[in-house]
């Protein structure tokens, strides 16, 4: 196990994504704010959604998610059609235009990653996507504040780290 003085240099790089995070977010269009992309990944990689699952998937309250959905909506992004199985909620999905906007951001923070990564190997970014899956994973469900049990790890799935 990691000692505390690693667990506390890990902490300040974690803190310091923040900063790749807005530099993301720099790059995104003006009418498509990190909110609204999040709501337009989310339905491009679920297809459809009620707004409470889509609430639960951002880890925020109905009213930012709400305001949200309308943000895209009115850019004609999504649509809100009603849930067969319950007329008082609606499912959400994306349009031809929302598809479209999904495919641009993409786009861009795929520039922007391989812009900035440009100096990294293949390897080193594969060792990157597979650190942080499973980090994300250790953490388990965070909007429950439940974690997930940890699995063992053997010695032959455990990945080396990067230098």
């Amino acid at each position: 196990m990691a000692e505390q003085a690693q667990f506390e240099e890990l902490a300040r790089q974690l803190s310091a994504v923040g900063a790749v995070k807005r530099d993301i977010g720099r790059i995104l269009p003006p009418d498509c704010p990190a909110g609204s992309a999040a709501v337009l990944t989310l339905l491009g990689r679920h297809e459809e959604m009620r707004m409470s699952k889509l609430a639960e998937l951002l880890a925020v309250d109905m009213s930012v998610t709400s305001r949200h959905v309308a943000h895209v909506a009115a850019r004609g992004w999504i649509e809100r059609s009603p849930d067969p199985a319950d007329k008082r909620s609606r499912i959400l999905r994306l349009t031809p235009a929302g598809h479209d906007q999904l495919v641009e951001l993409s786009l861009r923070t795929s520039r922007l990653l391989a812009e900035r990564l440009s100096d990294w190997t293949d390897d080193e970014v594969a060792q990157l996507i597979q650190l942080m899956t499973r980090l994300r994973a250790s953490f388990g469900d965070c909007r429950s504040g439940v974690p997930r049990p940890a699995a063992p790890v053997s010695a032959e799935t455990r990945t080396p780290a990067i230098t």
